[in-house]
């Protein structure tokens, strides 16, 4: 008998370069202020104004339009139960451009929604025509991922503005998980969009994924209804004391993201020399196509580098996913993948 649990079983020693984790941890600041937390702070409900005023300040955003969630993940499947289900909308679609993140489909199943999926363009350019002709009277939801999860391809701002206006009657939610590693967020036109969210976390840029933070942004008319559908007490105490003191060290992520760019070139180049077809990212991840995935996925792991498999996805035939983060750890991917590629010749 096969017991499902939680989560994703753990790939074993080595470098975990397959969930687009922080290679180098959290900040040194979120450990010692875990340290001070205190018996009352763990037995007591948790008490969140603080922490909305800190992110209202970093992302320069009204507190009004602020919602912490249990990680990103969360705020997405709330505002389809606040936009969809709450409102017991049961022709909805949602439009969910290829490749993409899983808990878009999983919101959109879950609420009893349709999803219309938008095939990806040659070399997974933006679908922007394409999206845009998807839109009906029963569009409720779109989503719009930059950069974008599995391929690193970012959405010009322009063709975000253009399909949020043209979907005044559906929320369109911009997720941002990747944000800071490259590209221009969208929260600067968020003033003009009542029915725009704008989804941030610091899992990645931030090295939190174990506290899971996630943050909704967006006006009262798209925010209230996730808000009205989230629970009081979604996020632990010991996780909005470790947001503080992230956002505290305003020294941690440049000096991340400069890791994680340095650590993509460094791959293209490793990819070219090694004839892979790859993709520029401007997250902290590359997909690269090595043909069967198995196999190479094993001798990866072999050698303690552990990757993700993206070839199940019918628009990524062939296809892994790599983390880059620390130059150490790339430095290390870079000669398993050299190593596994000598084997096969």
């Amino acid at each position: 008998m096969t017991t499902r649990l939680q989560g994703y079983p753990s790939p074993g020693d080595g470098l975990r370069l397959h969930l687009n984790e922080n290679t180098g941890g959290c900040s040194p600041r979120v450990l010692e202020a875990i340290r001070r937390v205190q018996p009352s702070d763990v037995s007591t409900y948790p008490q969140y104004r603080e922490a909305v005023t800190a992110c209202a300040r970093h992302f320069n955003v009204d507190p009004e339009w602020v919602l912490l969630t249990n990680g990103l993940d969360e705020g997405i499947l709330m505002a389809a139960i606040g936009h969809i289900a709450r409102r017991r909308l049961h022709d909805a679609e949602t439009i969910i451009p290829l490749p993409a993140f899983d808990p878009y489909p999983n919101a959109t199943e879950a609420v009893g929604a349709t999803a219309v999926k938008v095939r990806p363009e040659p070399g997974y350019r933006f679908q922007t025509e394409a999206v845009l002709q998807a839109i009906t009277p029963r569009t409720r939801m779109i989503f719009l991922n930059t950069p974008n999860n599995p391929t690193g391809q970012l959405i010009p701002i322009e063709d975000l503005i253009h399909i949020s206006t043209a979907a005044p009657h559906a929320v369109v939610l911009i997720d941002e998980a990747y944000i800071e590693f490259g590209g221009t967020t969208f929260l600067p036109e968020l003033a003009r969009f009542p029915n725009v969210l704008v989804g941030r976390t610091f899992s990645k840029a931030y090295g939190l994924a174990g506290m899971r933070v996630g943050i909704v942004i967006g006006q009262p008319q798209a925010l209230d209804p996730v808000r009205a559908v989230t629970l009081p007490f979604n996020i632990n105490g010991v996780a909005l004391t470790a947001l503080l003191a992230a956002l505290e060290d305003e020294d941690f992520l440049p000096r991340y993201a400069a890791q994680v760019a340095e650590s993509r070139e460094r791959l293209y180049v490793a990819c070219r020399r090694l004839g892979l077809e790859y993709w520029e990212s401007a997250a902290n991840f590359v997909m690269v196509r090595v043909g069967e995935t198995t196999p190479f996925i094993e001798a990866l792991a072999a050698r303690k580098v552990h990757v993700r498999d993206r070839s199940k996805d019918a628009t990524t035939p062939g296809c892994i996913r790599i983390t880059t983060g620390m130059l150490e750890h790339t430095d290390a991917a870079i000669e398993a993948l050299e190593s596994v590629m000598a084997g096969r010749s």
